[in-house]
């Protein structure tokens, strides 16, 4: 049933997830992709297309209506500045290595758009940083597998405790963000 699920849908998930936000679908798919559900190149690639994209949405959005995005909630408004301030900085350090700092992967863009940055840079240095940060984490919770399988010996009887446990983190990251956004 979870392969066929999987088969289904599971690349179109990646995709959303990846899209919008990304680390915690990332690291699940590179979970089931150790436990042959799912194929780690495919992850990977799929990944860096629904980050790259989302990126890219996300800083066009910047560019065009980034004051009006960030002034929706007091909240965003001060994290974009604060991320100005950083993009304004290091522009280029910053537009490979944002999705790897927590909280940062939808403010940034919006925040780099803002700054001015040019746009066929972004495209290509974003390109660099999605495909390294797809690569990066996909592969580390793929090989995640094969180490917890080494502690704890034959991992399909553990094998729906840790997906739940990835999922159940999952979904209190979401929830922690959801109402800290509300609160905003």
């Amino acid at each position: 049933m979870l392969q066929q699920f999987l088969q289904d849908f599971g690349y179109l998930a990646l995709f959303l997830g990846t899209f919008f936000e990304g680390e915690t679908i990332l690291v699940l798919a590179g979970f089931l992709a150790f436990r042959g559900y799912m194929d780690i190149n495919a992850v990977v690639a799929v990944a860096f297309f629904g980050s790259y994209a989302g990126d890219q949405l996300w800083y066009y959005l910047g560019r065009h209506h980034g004051r009006r995005l960030l002034a929706r909630k007091p909240r965003l408004q001060k994290m974009g500045d604060k991320a100005l301030g950083y993009v304004q900085r290091h522009p280029d350090l910053w537009v490979l290595s944002f999705r790897f700092v927590y909280g940062m992967r939808t403010v940034m863009p919006v925040a780099i758009g803002l700054s001015g940055y040019p746009p066929l840079r972004y495209l290509t240095l974003n390109g660099i940083g999605a495909i390294v940060w797809a690569a990066v984490l996909g592969y580390a919770s793929f090989h995640f597998g094969s180490v917890m399988e080494s502690i704890l010996g034959n991992i399909k009887k553990y094998e729906l405790w840790v997906l739940g446990a990835l999922v159940l983190l999952g979904a209190v990251l979401w929830l922690r963000r959801y109402l800290k956004s509300r609160k905003d």
